[in-house]
């Protein structure tokens, strides 16, 4: 059984690139929010309302995107895309 529901879908843009944004909520009535970067690359966080859940990714996506670019840059290795990064 899926306890969890999408309720919402949006994209945001940060320095350029857009990306996707889902938004579900569970059974007990709590959001999250997860935005994928590769196959095994997402980034999860979650709140008590779909506002917070949204604020709070908009908030932490541009952190998560910092930090993944300056690793590519520090290893060398491209980072494998996924379909929901626009």
């Amino acid at each position: 059984m899926n306890d969890e529901k999408l309720v919402h879908k949006t994209e945001m843009e940060f320095q350029g690139d857009r990306y996707e944004v889902l938004v579900y909520c569970r059974t007990d009535g709590r959001h999250f929010a997860r935005t994928y970067f590769g196959d095994d690359d997402v980034i999860i966080n979650d709140g008590s309302s779909l506002e917070e859940v949204l604020a709070r990714h908009e908030r932490l996506l541009p952190l998560a995107v910092s930090s993944r670019r300056i690793l590519q840059e520090y290893t060398g290795v491209p980072r494998r895309s996924r379909s929901s990064r626009l």
